[in-house]
């Protein structure tokens, strides 16, 4: 009896409990998106864009096992994005520096494979090394650490602001990470400008975000002012807070290393990573599915990756055109902290996007196969950008910007970073378009045309986002 009566309330504090977290959730999702607003309102002045380019990296880091290229900071198009965007190239067995940014980060694996671990603060060391490994060790012998996850071709990975993390190339040919830092985001209470925390190394000052007074320094003073974080507290003070020697304290500021950003691990990174099976190889390709039911990541079990590149991941499918994936803070609910998505389209030979705006997001370009061709209009009807895209180039198309992108010869591929969690386009041509939606009559006085052409303005397009070429097309210009 004493259970049937149980029974009511139970269910009553469940329902109460979901209201409250759902109300509570739209009230931080709420906050954030005024606070994107607000800190996103100091860019409008430097929008002022009368020309775009596809940019090469201005800025190139070399490195013991790798290199480190950084695109033009003060170019204005990133400067109207507020993203910072650098390329890693890591040879194999290749470590990047443990380091934290003062702003949320999106990684793209554009090549290769590795391992990545980020130090989440207040998380506990859930991988720990086997107690049977020997008889004599001791427990203080064994590793433990936060969950590090591998990471492949194609896998998209979110970093928080603040969260110390790095990578290592455990595969057999190099590993390229692109990588943008949005420093215009809420999370980043600086100014604007990219600031790097190394915990490790003596890193070049060239990998930091300089400011006016940074850039008038000469190349000795700049290396006098590069170190990690641990460079400017004294000897004994380290000694005392880790409870070391200061000998030891004094080393870990490694003031006369010069291997750089990326440093050459001596034989293998020997951590403690489990071994995948074929099962969680299978679950991972479908996480984020139908399978999750909402509530089993906290934050210290979140999913940091999702892979872009899997052809059945994709939102768009055309046979005759190409694919387009998206990775928004529905299927990796982490970006709804950052504030960013990423969406990847693959373009088939002589294929067209349909012309489209970001509604409510900038979009950051990096173009990682094949040659196109793309066209940028802005709000005066002003051609900003008309010109050729090739493989390693960044274009930034500004919000309501519109472009269009056809693909040459060998098709087109890029990844397209959003400043938004739930970036949103506007397609003007297609089944789903703008243009498709007004009404007739609309179009025909609107263009002052008739009836007839405004009907095949309107439906001469069935496919959605994704255009195939039409028969005995192709570029003519």
């Amino acid at each position: 009896m004493a259970k049937s009566s149980l029974l009511p309330l139970a269910l009553c504090f469940i329902v109460l409990f979901q209201c409250c977290s759902a109300q509570l959730a739209q009230v931080i999702s709420r906050r954030q998106e005024e606070g994107q607003k607000q800190t996103r309102s100091r860019q409008f002045d430097q929008c002022q864009l009368n020309r775009l380019n596809a940019a090469e990296p201005s800025r190139r880091i070399q490195s013991e096992a790798g290199v480190t290229e950084i695109w033009d900071e003060n170019d204005d198009q990133f400067q109207c994005a507020g993203v910072i965007a650098i390329r890693h190239r890591i040879q194999q067995r290749g470590l990047v520096l443990p380091a934290y940014n003062n702003a949320p980060k999106l990684l793209y694996v554009a090549q290769g494979k590795g391992i990545h671990g980020a130090a989440i603060p207040g998380c506990p060391e859930t991988f720990q090394s086997s107690e049977s490994q020997s008889q004599e060790q001791r427990p203080s012998s064994r590793d433990q650490h936060q969950k590090v996850r591998q990471i492949r071709e194609g896998d998209i990975v979110a970093v928080p602001a603040g969260v110390a993390d790095w990578i290592y190339n455990n595969g057999q040919s190099q590993l390229v990470l692109v990588a943008i830092v949005d420093t215009s985001n809420p999370a980043n209470q600086l100014d604007e400008n990219y600031r790097k925390f190394f915990l490790a190394g003596n890193p070049q000052q060239e990998i930091q975000g300089q400011s006016e007074s940074e850039r008038r320094e000469s190349p000795k003073e700049r290396k006098q002012n590069s170190g990690n974080i641990f460079s400017g507290f004294d000897d004994r003070t380290l000694a005392e807070a880790f409870n070391i020697n200061p000998e030891l304290a004094r080393r870990m500021k490694n003031e006369s290393d010069d291997r750089g950003i990326i440093v050459r691990v001596k034989g293998e990174l020997d951590i403690v990573i489990p071994h995948q099976s074929r099962e969680e190889e299978e679950y991972e390709r479908h996480e984020g599915s139908e399978r999750d039911n909402g509530i089993e990541e906290t934050f210290c079990t979140a999913r940091l990756k999702q892979n872009i590149d899997e052809p059945s991941r994709a939102d768009v499918f055309n046979p005759r055109a190409g694919r387009m994936t998206t990775i928004d803070s529905f299927n990796l609910p982490i970006l709804r902290f950052l504030g960013l998505s990423a969406q990847k389209v693959v373009l088939y030979r002589n294929a067209l996007m349909t012309p489209y705006w970001n509604i409510n997001a900038h979009g950051i370009h990096y173009f990682n196969r094949g040659s196109g061709r793309v066209q940028v209009v802005d709000h005066r009807g002003q051609t900003v950008f008309d010109g050729e895209v090739r493989e390693g180039q960044i274009l930034v198309i500004p919000q309501n910007f519109v472009v269009v992108k056809r693909a040459r010869e060998q098709g087109l591929e890029w990844v397209s970073f959003k400043t938004n969690d739930q970036a949103q386009i506007s397609q003007l041509a297609g089944r789903v378009s703008t243009i498709r939606a007004m009404p007739e009559e609309v179009l025909s006085n609107a263009f002052k045309i008739s009836m007839e052409d405004a009907r095949r303005i309107k439906y001469n397009r069935e496919e959605v986002s994704l255009f195939s070429p039409r028969s005995g097309s192709g570029p003519r210009d």
